[in-house]
């Protein structure tokens, strides 16, 4: 399943809006896994019985994540609730956007090629994954074992 990714959402004065997304990298279809389109697909169906209850007082487009109303979700609202979402699962606090991070360092220990980890994750250039991906105690252990093992191998 690819999900196309044509803009995103920003919070403004005048509350949250739609807006083109940073790079033209930004702009793709994102290859997603089966188990994550599966979720997505019951969480539509909820969606469509949302909208279905909610008749003519549904505002919402063509949003993933909505409000009751089908508003899109305030960005605040979103943050407030990733942080109750972490304490509950016993996770130490981090802010929605450390996700990305998380995501990316993901990538790096499946040892995913760069260039196809900058496309999916939308990034233009390749000082995105030197901000975002982050090298691992396990990665540093690895590297000291396998030159262990190079340098010093069994007689």
């Amino acid at each position: 399943m690819v999900l196309p990714i044509p803009f995103s959402l920003t919070l403004h004065f005048a509350g949250v809006v739609e807006v083109d997304v940073k790079s033209a990298a930004g702009r793709r279809g994102l290859r997603l896994p089966d188990q994550l389109f599966d979720l997505l697909k019951a969480h539509k169906e909820v969606q469509d019985k949302e909208q279905e209850i909610a008749g003519n007082l549904w505002q919402g487009g063509d949003w993933m994540f909505t409000q009751p109303n089908g508003k899109p979700v305030d960005p605040r609202t979103d943050a407030y609730e990733w942080k109750a979402l972490l304490a509950e699962a016993g996770v130490r606090d981090a802010r929605l956007h450390d996700a990305r991070h998380t995501a990316a360092t993901v990538l790096l220990l499946l040892g995913v090629p760069e260039r196809t980890a900058m496309e999916f994750m939308g990034w233009s250039n390749s000082k995105m994954a030197a901000r975002y991906q982050h090298v691992t105690a396990a990665m540093r252990d690895d590297v000291a074992s396998r030159v262990n093992g190079f340098l010093w191998k069994p007689a």
